[in-house]
């Protein structure tokens, strides 16, 4: 099978599991047991919280706590800074976002939603005429799961606090983090993780926070996490995270421009009097989503994988909706809208992966005409 849906999830790397497989055995303990074992574990797990927060900031600025994935830290993250004024996000954000958005929404708040621009990106300019001296809470993804267009979160996050200075920023990274450069300058105040998007395990995300910034816990119990979240802590999970994001950081550069490479080859053996791009140029290297008109997704999502070729529709999260609002939001008709498909790759994606997969598509559009 050639899998090419990492935008939903990535197979764990052998590293990943090889680093964190003795918190599976012999280095069980609570880290939060006094007896010297379970120091050494706790010890682990501070070393690989350092490790994931080093990689995208200088660690004097911020502070991580591990969560149990992208959605626990984008709602923690949320609920913890609007808690009065307005706050605004954009229509192309994730459902862990979004869907905190519409409940401040429906609970009465003032809550403003930016549009897209064609290529799922937010128009920066919308965003910034809502933002006034009011505003608690701003939130824009760095990577739009569902299209790849790239948000310049640093830019939008200074000019957000030029406007509002005490205005919070936040930024979904999970489509970002290990798979382009990522550097939090400072203005950016909230930044979420998912290990299983970049080859770590699945149950463990994070949340990076701003020092300084108080956060209101969504799980009480024995205070770990500095009591912001509480429950017996998933070293194996932060561990593997860690060894997973070191090893994509580590090439980073030379792999996003060689899956770019071949995201574009893709892009040019597909029949383009069938399949419309709607993934920009310079959006991510890891994703390529295209739409055939008139046709369904769906049907030719299920032809694919009878052909040994596993693609997504659009994120998985909103899997049972007729159609995405992200990709209705960016402006395109129902004819575009139901034949959505989306190609989302790893460092591992090969060039043979890529032809093979071209010529599946063609051939399922082809049948489907015929």
């Amino acid at each position: 099978m050639i899998y090419f849906d990492h935008a939903a999830t990535s197979p764990p790397l052998h590293s990943a599991l090889k680093s964190a497989e003795c918190y599976l055995d012999e280095c069980f303990y609570n880290p939060s047991a006094r007896y010297a074992g379970a120091r050494d574990v706790s010890l682990a797990l501070e070393h690989a919280r350092e490790t994931l927060l080093r990689l995208v900031s200088d660690g004097f600025a911020y502070t991580l706590v591990f969560t149990s994935g992208g959605t626990e830290a984008d709602n923690t993250a949320i609920f913890s800074a609007a808690k009065r004024g307005n706050v605004v996000t954009d229509e192309g954000e994730h459902a862990a976002v979004y869907e905190c958005f519409k409940s401040l929404k429906a609970a009465g708040g003032d809550v403003r939603f930016a549009p897209l621009g064609r290529d799922g990106a937010v128009n920066a300019e919308a965003l910034i005429s809502l933002v006034d001296d009011k505003t608690t809470l701003v939130s824009v993804m760095h990577v739009n799961n569902e299209t790849g267009a790239i948000n310049d979160i640093n830019a939008l996050a200074k000019r957000v606090k030029e406007k509002n200075p005490r205005c919070l920023f936040m930024s979904d990274g999970v489509q970002s983090y290990g798979k382009i450069p990522v550097y939090l300058n400072g203005a950016v105040d909230f930044y979420t993780l998912s290990a299983h998007k970049i080859g770590g395990m699945k149950g463990t995300g994070a949340l990076i926070v701003k020092k300084g910034i108080a956060l209101t816990p969504r799980l009480f119990g024995g205070g770990q996490e500095g009591g912001l979240r509480s429950g017996t802590e998933n070293v194996f999970g932060a561990v593997g995270f860690a060894a997973a994001a070191q090893e994509r950081f580590a090439a980073l550069s030379e792999n996003a421009a060689r899956i770019s490479a071949l995201r574009e080859t893709l892009w040019e053996m597909l029949n383009q009097n069938v399949f419309v791009r709607i993934s920009p140029e310079h959006g991510s290297p890891y994703i390529l989503t295209v739409a055939a008109k008139g046709m369904r997704g769906e049907v030719l999502q299920r032809m694919l994988w009878e052909k040994g070729v596993a693609v997504g529709t659009g994120s998985a999260c909103n899997s049972k909706k007729p159609f995405s609002r992200v990709i209705a939001a960016c402006g395109y008709q129902s004819d575009v809208l139901g034949g959505v498909l989306r190609a989302s790759f790893s460092p591992e994606t090969s060039e043979e992966e890529i032809v093979f997969c071209a010529h599946a598509m063609n051939e399922c559009a082809a049948q489907w005409k015929a």
